[in-house]
């Protein structure tokens, strides 16, 4: 059986700074759009694309952020993990990404930009190797990290998963 530790060491997968997890960036475009086009975003010029593979253990979590792309996520390898979305419009949503298609497990998710998103491995799991892609491409200043006071100030009935999903601060 697969472990963690083997597909980390495997992929060369680095810790993930402030989110949580471990991820290896697996392609960056080399084209790129035109800030002029991204000016909406407030963002400057971006590859046109990038991917990396991600890695959840139980130990770690994707603490909740928004990012001003949208990014996919795709479903590879392990155990199923909760996502939870928290949209711009104050609505809502929990997905399970996993491999069992049949009982309403994605094996792809979108989260549009400026959405906040977060995740865990769900209970017993071992780990969970998921990919994303972004269009237009990844800039660390296009992150922003989930402060768990406002987050539970907007989204009183996902309380539980914010605080599940961020660090205490």
């Amino acid at each position: 059986m697969t472990t963690a530790e083997e597909i980390i060491e495997l992929f060369n997968m680095k810790s993930l700074p402030q989110e949580g997890g471990y991820y290896v960036e697996t392609y960056r475009a080399s084209e790129t759009v035109p800030q002029k086009l991204l000016a909406e975003r407030g963002c400057g010029t971006r590859n046109l694309n990038t991917a990396i593979l991600y890695l959840l253990t139980p130990s770690t979590f994707s603490a909740l952020h928004r990012l001003k792309s949208d990014e996919i996520f795709h479903f590879y390898l392990g155990d199923s993990v909760t996502m939870v979305q928290l949209r711009p419009d104050a609505t809502s949503d929990v997905i399970t990404l996993g491999h069992d298609i049949i009982n309403n497990q994605h094996v792809q998710a979108v989260v549009p930009a400026g959405t906040w998103q977060g995740m865990f491995l769900n209970e017993g799991g071992h780990f969970a190797l998921l990919g994303t892609t972004m269009a237009p491409g990844f800039e660390t200043e296009d992150f922003e990290l989930g402060q768990r006071e406002q987050l539970i100030a907007q989204y009183p009935t996902r309380r539980k998963l914010i605080i599940k999903l961020t660090k205490s601060q």
